[in-house]
């Protein structure tokens, strides 16, 4: 290969690769910010959990537990809503909304949570956290009373 082609194409690759990050950082950045934005501080993610059959109903009772619990005694943790898929009753979604960063921190350092964590971590096969953002921000204290 030609020596001038070769450092033509190390320059064109190093171009390309800061363009990109310069775009990504930037996606990021307006990502953090419509975040913030349409979840004013919050934290709103759904948990995709697929647990192992053979677990499945001791699973179900340490979640519907957890939730119970957090929504009770947490003042900040507005939904742990746990919910089954229909078409396959081993995956759950949990929609999580935490009113801050530190109501986050509080449940997961909670007594209640860290027992569903040692109870059910054998339990789990695949776990994905989902952070999202509202589309209608508007509608939020109308659904969840505890909001407010």
């Amino acid at each position: 290969m030609n020596l001038k082609f070769e450092i033509f194409m190390k320059k064109l690759i190093q171009i390309l690769f800061t363009v990109l990050l310069v775009v990504y950082i930037e996606e990021t950045t307006v990502l953090a910010s419509e975040l913030q934005k349409n979840n004013n501080g919050m934290i709103v993610r759904i948990s995709e959990i697929e647990v192992y059959s053979e677990y499945l109903d001791e699973y179900l009772n340490e979640a519907k537990e957890v939730a119970q619990k957090s929504v009770e005694t947490e003042k900040d943790v507005i939904s742990i809503y746990p919910i089954v898929e229909i078409r396959d009753n081993t995956k759950i979604r949990i929609l999580e909304i935490y009113r801050n960063q530190n109501a986050y921190k509080k449940h997961i350092e909670s007594k209640h949570f860290k027992k569903y964590k040692k109870e059910t971590l054998h339990m789990v096969k695949n776990l994905d956290l989902v952070d999202t953002y509202q589309i209608c921000p508007e509608n939020f204290a109308k659904i969840f009373k505890k909001s407010k």
